[in-house]
């Protein structure tokens, strides 16, 4: 487990970051008990070391005029890799397309997607991601709410995972 090599001050480091990345160094270090010349030497070792990968203002779609939001479910007619390649380089390109995960089981891809509204979301449908070399099919469904949207992980598991196995 990756986590192991972390110790609880880093681990800590990363779940405050996680919660709240706009806090000052100052107040990360109280935070998690530590002086902040130290804290803000162990916050670069984690972006240095990958465990931090960005900073990122949590944007509400919706406030923007983003109304319609969609998971397409996407099945290849090939999964060789080159075929898988291209297609994430594909949905890499789309700017509707906000994430894209593949898949084992029946479908291969699955596309959160956010367009302005249910016309701009079926003009890419079909003019762009139907037409896509490859694509054997594609099912969509329509989010109706969002009743939870929490980034990273949850800290409190990994740290009662981490609590068993000492």
């Amino acid at each position: 487990m990756a986590s192991t090599r972390l110790d609880p001050i880093d681990r800590k480091i990363l779940a405050e970051l996680q919660a709240d990345g706009r806090m000052t160094n100052v107040e990360l270090a109280k935070r998690v008990g530590i002086s902040a010349p130290p804290c803000l030497r162990r916050v670069r070792t984690l972006e240095e070391s990958g465990y931090i990968r960005g900073y990122h203002a949590d944007v509400d779609s919706h406030e923007l005029g983003f109304e319609v939001q969609v998971f397409a479910n996407v099945g290849l007619a090939s999964q060789a890799e080159a075929d898988l390649s291209a297609f994430e380089d594909k949905c890499r390109a789309w700017p509707l397309v906000r994430e894209c995960h593949m898949l084992n089981g029946e479908v291969d891809f699955i596309l959160k997607c956010v367009a302005p509204d249910l016309s701009s979301f079926q003009s890419f449908l079909t003019g762009e991601l139907l037409t896509t070399p490859n694509v054997a099919s594609v099912k969509t469904s329509l989010v109706i709410r969002q009743a939870k949207d929490s980034p990273g992980v949850p800290f409190d598991v990994l740290e009662e995972r981490l609590a068993k196995s000492a």
